[in-house]
C-alpha cells in the first residue's frame, strides 16, 4: 500500500511574494487525489514543496514518519526514493534514448544488474503503451510519447507515491482519457499513492477520489470527490464550469468594478463564456477488465463512510447514489428517493419525507475527526468554512481579503 502524506500548515514564499500558507490536508495511502486550481497559484511549487525541491518556509509534511521539511539531507534522500514524479514536460534526457532515460533511476539508486534493470524498464516501458520504441530520443518521439516515458520512468522505483504535474497538457482529449485509465489501473496493480496537479476538467471530474483546490493563497477545500463537485462556492463553480463570471479573473482575482461591469454584461445577453454546466458527480473510471479490484476505493469508501456525517447534505447524497445496492445494504443507507418514497407509503405526504437523509447530520456530531484517522479533512466544520468564503466574496481585494 502507498504511504499517506500529512501536510500541516504548509507555507511557501519566494522573497516578498506569498504563494500560499497554512495549506492543511491529508492525502489518504493508495488513493488517487488531485488539485485544481488557477493558473499561478503555486500547484506545482506544492509538489516541489512535497519532495524536497524545494522549502517551505513553515509547516510540516510527513511521510513514513519522517518530517521533508525539518528533516536532514540524508533522511530526505532516503524518502524521496519512495516517490515517483512525472514533471510536466516529461523531463527526460535529450541525449539519451527512452530506455536509459526510464533506467536512470536504477542506475543512479539502485545495485541491480543490467539483465535486471533491462527486464524492469521493459516491463515499464510495455505498461505505459511504448513498447518497441526503446532505442528512440525524446525528439524522435511525440508529446504524448514523452509524457508516457516519464511516466515509465517514475514507476521503475516501484514507488509508494506518485505525483503528476499536469499530465494531461499538451495532448489531446482522447491521450487524456487513455493517460486517465493508465493512472487508475496502475493505482489497482501497485496500489499507490497518486496526486493529479491539473487543469483538465473532465480529468478531475473522473480519475480522483479526493479533490481539492488552491485559490487566493489558500487551500479552499479537500476531501472527497462529491464534496467540490457538490459546491456551490462560486469560485468552484466558476473553474469547474470555466466561465468568466466569478470570482477568478484574469489576474486571478476581480474587484469590485469588474464584477459588477460583467455581471451586467450578462444581464444584457452576453455569453459568459462556459460551455455547459458540468455541476454534479459523475461516474469515477474503474480499472480495465481484468485487473484487481482497487483497494484504495474500497478503503476510500469505508473511511468516507465514517466521515459522512460532517460533510455536506448534497454530498452525502452524491456519495449514497454511487454506492451499489449491496454497498447500500452494507453500509446501512440508502438514496433519499428510496427513504421519501417509503416515508410517503407510511404518513401519506409525498413531499416532507424526501429532504432528508437517513444518517444524522446534526451539528452536535460535526467537527474534527478522531486523531485515529488514518486520513482527515482540514476543515471538517463545512458551515464555518462557508461562511469564510462568503466573508471573501464580501471584502473586496485588499481590504481584508482572505483571512
Amino acid at each position: 500500500m502507498g504511504a499517506e502524506v500529512v501536510v500541516e500548515g504548509l507555507t511557501k514564499s519566494f522573497g516578498s511574494t506569498n504563494i500560499w500558507r497554512d495549506v492543511t490536508l491529508s492525502l489518504p495511502p493508495g488513493e488517487v487525489s488531485a488539485m485544481l486550481g488557477p493558473s499561478g497559484t503555486g500547484k506545482s511549487v506544492f509538489l516541489k514543496s512535497m519532495i524536497g525541491l524545494l522549502k517551505p518556509d513553515s509547516g510540516k509534511c510527513v511521510i513514513n514518519g519522517v518530517d521533508i521539511v525539518q528533516c536532514s539531507e540524508r533522511e530526505l534522500y532516503e524518502t524521496r526514493k519512495l516517490f515517483g514524479v512525472l514533471f510536466q514536460d516529461g523531463a527526460l534526457f535529450g541525449s539519451m534514448n527512452l530506455f536509459d532515460n526510464v533506467a536512470f533511476p536504477l542506475r543512479e539508486h539502485t545495485k541491480k544488474s543490467e539483465s535486471e534493470i533491462k527486464r524492469i524498464v521493459l516491463e515499464k516501458l510495455e505498461m505505459t503503451g511504448l513498447k518497441g520504441a526503446e532505442t528512440k530520443l525524446p525528439g524522435e518521439i511525440s508529446g504524448g510519447m514523452r509524457k508516457r516515458a516519464g511516466l515509465a520512468r517514475a514507476l521503475v522505483l516501484d514507488p509508494e507515491i506518485i505525483l503528476c504535474d499536469e499530465p494531461d497538457s499538451g495532448l489531446d482529449p482522447v491521450r487524456t482519457a487513455y493517460l486517465s485509465q493508465l493512472l487508475i489501473d496502475l493505482n489497482a496493480q501497485i496500489d499507490a499513492t497518486i496526486l493529479v496537479v491539473t487543469h483538465n476538467i473532465n480529468l478531475a471530474r473522473t480519475l480522483p477520489d479526493n479533490l481539492g483546490m488552491l485559490f487566493r493563497k489558500e487551500l479552499v477545500m479537500f476531501g472527497p470527490r462529491e464534496v467540490l463537485l457538490t459546491s456551490d462556492e462560486p469560485v468552484v463553480e466558476q473553474f469547474l464550469n470555466g466561465k468568466r463570471i466569478g470570482p477568478i479573473g484574469m489576474s486571478e482575482e476581480k474587484d469590485s468594478a469588474q464584477l459588477a461591469q460583467e455581471q451586467a454584461m450578462l444581464e444584457a445577453g452576453h455569453h459568459h463564456g462556459g460551455t455547459e454546466d458540468v455541476r454534479g458527480v459523475v461516474p469515477q473510471i474503474q480499472p480495465t477488465p481484468g485487473l484487481p479490484e482497487r483497494q484504495g476505493d474500497r478503503r476510500r469508501k469505508d473511511r468516507v463512510m465514517q466521515m459522512m456525517h460532517t460533510l455536506p447534505a448534497p454530498a452525502q447524497e452524491a456519495i449514497i447514489d454511487s454506492l451499489t445496492p449491496e454497498e447500500q445494504r452494507h453500509y446501512g443507507v440508502r438514496p433519499r428517493s428510496l427513504v421519501g418514497a417509503g416515508r410517503s407509503g407510511a404518513s401519506g405526504n409525498p413531499g416532507s419525507a424526501g429532504n432528508t437523509l437517513p444518517l444524522d447530520t446534526s451539528d452536535a456530531q460535526r467537527g474534527q475527526l478522531p486523531a485515529d484517522e488514518v486520513a482527515s479533512l482540514p476543515q471538517q466544520d463545512w458551515n464555518a468554512q462557508t461562511q469564510r468564503m462568503q466573508h471573501r466574496r464580501d471584502v473586496p481585494p485588499g481590504q481584508g481579503g482572505v483571512q
